[in-house]
C-alpha cells in the first residue's frame, strides 16, 4: 500500500489556495497539510509537518529568492519543491524547482505535475536513471522537441502551458540525460518515436 505524499501549500491568496486543497485533495496520492499564506512560519512548519512536496508561489521568496530556495532544498533532500506560477517569474528562479504548475492547468494535470515531481526524487540519484521510463507526455513533448518546435508552438500544439513544457523539458532531460536539442532529436529517431506519431490528443 503506497503511503500518501504530504503536500504543504504557501500561497498568499485564499482563493486559489482554497481551490487547489479541494483538488489536490482528491487524490488518493496525496495528503494536505494546513496551507500557509506567507513564508514567515515556513521553516517551523517544514520541521512539524514534514511535507514531502513543498507548493510554494515563488513571488513570496525575498530578492535573494534562488538562495533561500536551495537552502530549503539543502536542508530538505528528500522534499520536492513545486513553483505555483500565474504571474511573471524569473526563469532562474524556475529552474530550481522540481517542477512548476500553472493555475491555469486542468485538474488533472495539476495533481499529475506534483506527484510527477516528488518521483523525480526518488530516481534522480540511481543509475537507472538515464533509461527511466518517459510518460507519454513527455514523449509527446520530446516529439515535438525533435520535430524542432518551439516552447510557446508546443504548448499551443499540446494544450498546456508553456511553464508545464518547461516543466516536461527538465524531466526528460533528466530522465534521458540528455540536454541538446540535437541529442533528444536522435534520440527519438533510435527509439522510433516520430515515426510512430505518438502525439496524442490533449
Amino acid at each position: 500500500m503506497n503511503v500518501r505524499k504530504k503536500v504543504l501549500i504557501v500561497e498568499p491568496s485564499y482563493i486559489i489556495t482554497e481551490g487547489l486543497m479541494k483538488i489536490l485533495g482528491e487524490s488518493v496520492s496525496l495528503e494536505m497539510l494546513s496551507p500557509l499564506h506567507d513564508i514567515e512560519c515556513l521553516n517551523g512548519r517544514l520541521v512539524t509537518g514534514k511535507p514531502d512536496i513543498l507548493l510554494l508561489n515563488p513571488t513570496l521568496l525575498p530578492c535573494t529568492g534562488r538562495n533561500t530556495l536551495k537552502g530549503i532544498v539543502q536542508d530538505y533532500p528528500q522534499m520536492a519543491t513545486v513553483a505555483l506560477v500565474y504571474q511573471y517569474v524569473e526563469n532562474s528562479t524556475l529552474r530550481t524547482f522540481n517542477g512548476i504548475v500553472d493555475i491555469r492547468e486542468d485538474k488533472e494535470h495539476i495533481s499529475t505535475i506534483i506527484i510527477d515531481s516528488h518521483s523525480q526524487l526518488n530516481v534522480s540519484d540511481t543509475p537507472e536513471d538515464s533509461s527511466y521510463e518517459l510518460t507519454k507526455r513527455e514523449t509527446d513533448v520530446l516529439v515535438l522537441i525533435a520535430k524542432g518546435l518551439m516552447n510557446k508552438e508546443i504548448a499551443e500544439r499540446l494544450n498546456i502551458s508553456v511553464h508545464t513544457v518547461i516543466s516536461h523539458r527538465k524531466n526528460i532531460t533528466r530522465k534521458t540525460n540528455i540536454k541538446s536539442v540535437a541529442g533528444l532529436a536522435m534520440y527519438a529517431l533510435m527509439n522510433n518515436l516520430i515515426e510512430e506519431g505518438v502525439i496524442s490528443d490533449p
